[in-house]
């Protein structure tokens, strides 16, 4: 009796084990069977700030490239709110088929230490690659202003205290934290004055509404280009290509001052993986061509040579400790653990 009752053990496991089988093996020809049909209607990419930024430029150029390629609509839609919060929940609530995806960029690993966010930027949706990276932000100040140096600004400051002010794209943005670093930093007490946007804050620089400002770089160079307002420095790592002149952060004695911008693509948790592999195929294709460059590279921005799910994930885990730490720097307590 108890041999027969091994065997009968024996029997239901090899079935329960054949069934489980079946069942993932249907479940990946499922998932394949979609990724072969897919795409067959309109893509919505959606840009969680307005029309006209950092994040809604390369995106369109990206929809319009990829349209061309895929013989369906692919087109963007804008949802701004509560610092990107607003589009990004969209998109993760929204069905895992392909059909709509987040353009997501570096307030995503920001807001985690700032605000209460009902998602991980992470590891809550299927990362499928970058799109561009960059651009700086770079320190401009009123072409009228005393200082034409970071030095002569910095020692403004202490010798006037609370009087220097600078724009900024309110609290937890890049501009924000690059004033609250560089006050930490040299000891000074610039105010901040929040506008609705880096656009707005330059444009605030250029009436001398406020002294100066940390802004991205197509916004710093048109000002500077104008003759409105003086560039001091860049916060990248390196000189930008197309202005050399204007020395880094790092060079002029003032570490740790990089703040660049990035955008990114990703889908809805649990999308099939093989319809990640076709859109990272497609990003790729777009953003690796001489057309897609011509019109992003005269914004400050790049594209990654290596660029798939993977490094893009390694990316976003790097970038969000050392907005962690930038996050100290202004009294935060982080969201997260």
């Amino acid at each position: 009796m108890a041999a027969n009752m091994g065997r009968r053990i024996v029997t239901c496991r090899a079935a329960f084990a054949s069934l489980a089988i079946a069942f993932l093996g249907g479940l990946l020809a499922h998932s394949n069977a979609v990724a072969q049909q897919y795409p067959t209607r309109p893509i919505t990419l959606v840009v969680p700030f307005a029309p006209g930024g950092l994040s809604d430029v390369p995106a369109r150029v990206l929809a319009a490239e990829m349209q061309m390629r895929i013989v369906h609509s692919v087109v963007v839609e804008n949802k701004p709110g509560a610092s990107g919060v607003t589009g990004a929940t969209y998109v993760w609530r929204a069905n895992p088929d392909g059909y709509t995806l987040l353009v997501n960029a570096l307030a995503d690993v920001q807001n985690l230490h700032y605000l209460a966010v009902p998602y991980d930027p992470i590891q809550d949706f299927a990362l499928i690659g970058m799109i561009t990276d960059g651009p700086p932000l770079v320190l401009i100040v009123n072409a009228n202003v005393p200082y034409r140096s970071i030095d002569e600004l910095i020692a403004y400051a202490k010798d006037n205290p609370n009087t220097m002010s600078f724009g900024t794209s309110g609290p937890a943005t890049s501009p924000a934290i690059a004033v609250t670093q560089l006050n930490n930093f040299a000891h000074t007490h610039i105010v901040q004055v929040p506008y609705r946007g880096s656009a707005l804050a330059a444009a605030a620089v250029a009436a001398n509404e406020v002294q100066g400002s940390f802004v991205f770089y197509p916004n710093a160079r048109s000002l500077f280009d104008s003759g409105l307002a003086r560039a001091l420095a860049v916060t990248s790592p390196h000189r930008i290509a197309s202005w050399t002149e204007i020395p880094t952060m790092d060079e002029l004695g003032y570490p740790g001052f990089h703040h660049a911008g990035f955008v990114g693509l990703a889908a809805p948790p649990n999308t099939p993986g093989p319809i990640i592999e076709y859109l990272n195929r497609e990003l790729n294709e777009v953003i690796h061509s001489s057309s897609f460059k011509s019109k992003i590279e005269p914004l400050g921005m790049t594209v990654p040579a290596m660029n798939t799910p993977e490094t893009f994930t390694a990316f976003m885990h790097k970038e969000l400790e050392r907005q962690r730490e930038l996050a100290k720097l202004s009294g935060h307590q982080t969201q997260i653990k």
